[in-house]
């Protein structure tokens, strides 16, 4: 009876050791855009996976030290990064990426809030938004490349590109909807799948389809990734059908082709 038990008790032990050991650190270096996303659904991942997924954040680009890019060049390791594609499409032709492992995650449109309890305006057309817009006391828009957008093309697209000038302001590295959340402004504009998280705001809607502009976000496994098939697999469940739904949630589209697009993307 003795010796049954310890048998039994060694391959319990056994089995917890191979557990653990199997286990993974999955370590993600990721921009702001997708990271909402990615934060729900950790816990699924890891669930069905048995590993633990580590968030690194920075922006896709930039002389920022925590920037993706610079982080990869100075040896930091991680085994999946997520960042807004022209961004991953530099670091691709660069060899910083393992080849084939690039997944097209999400498309992200740009949308406007206000505070909490102020009327929701109307935006559906392009006339409406012109009039929000020169009718708002203020307006805000991000330090990214969508708001070099709105700020450089938008509101010339709209021909109010003088009447605006003095009102809207360019808000730096916070989100643009935490200083319409405070009254700061009237009216915020960025990606919506940051605009989302922000309390004490409410969101309007996104830009009209004519004059909007999308940045897509795709992820890839470094070149010198630790544990390249768990970054990959991370990957591959993000672009999945019961993924997307809730990718999708946080403001984001899901993509229409899993070829990369050309185009100016935000640097969050």
């Amino acid at each position: 009876m003795k010796r049954l038990y310890r048998s039994l008790l060694a391959t319990l032990v056994l089995s917890t050791v191979s557990t653990t050991v199997l286990a993974k650190d999955v370590t993600v270096m990721i921009s702001g855009g997708f990271k909402a996303a990615l934060e729900k659904l950790t816990p699924q991942f890891e669930a069905q996976s048995g590993d633990k997924i580590i968030l690194v954040s920075g922006p896709s680009m930039g002389k920022t030290p925590q920037a993706i890019p610079n982080r990869l060049a100075r040896g930091e390791k991680a085994d999946a990064v997520i960042m807004v594609g022209n961004a991953l499409t530099q670091l691709e032709k660069d060899k910083w990426i393992k080849p084939g492992s690039r997944v097209e995650l999400a498309d992200s449109p740009i949308g406007i809030v206000v505070k909490q309890g102020d009327a929701k305006p109307a935006i559906k057309t392009d006339d409406e938004l012109r009039q929000t817009l020169l009718s708002a006391k203020s307006i805000a828009y991000s330090d990214s490349a969508s708001g070099q957008y709105v700020s450089s093309e938008l509101f010339k697209k709209l021909g109010i590109e003088d009447k605006v000038k003095d009102k809207a302001h360019q808000v730096e590295r916070i989100p643009v909807a935490s200083e319409v959340a405070k009254g700061h402004y009237a009216l915020g504009l960025q990606q919506v799948s940051e605009l989302l998280p922000v309390k004490g705001v409410t969101f309007v809607g996104e830009l009209p389809d004519d004059v909007q502009y999308i940045t897509r976000f795709a992820g890839a496994v470094p070149a010198k990734a630790v544990h390249p098939e768990a970054g990959k697999a991370l990957l591959d469940f993000l672009a999945s059908a019961q993924a997307q739904a809730v990718v999708h949630a946080t403001g984001l589209h899901s993509v229409k082709t899993q070829q990369p697009v050309t185009q100016r993307d935000t640097v969050q």
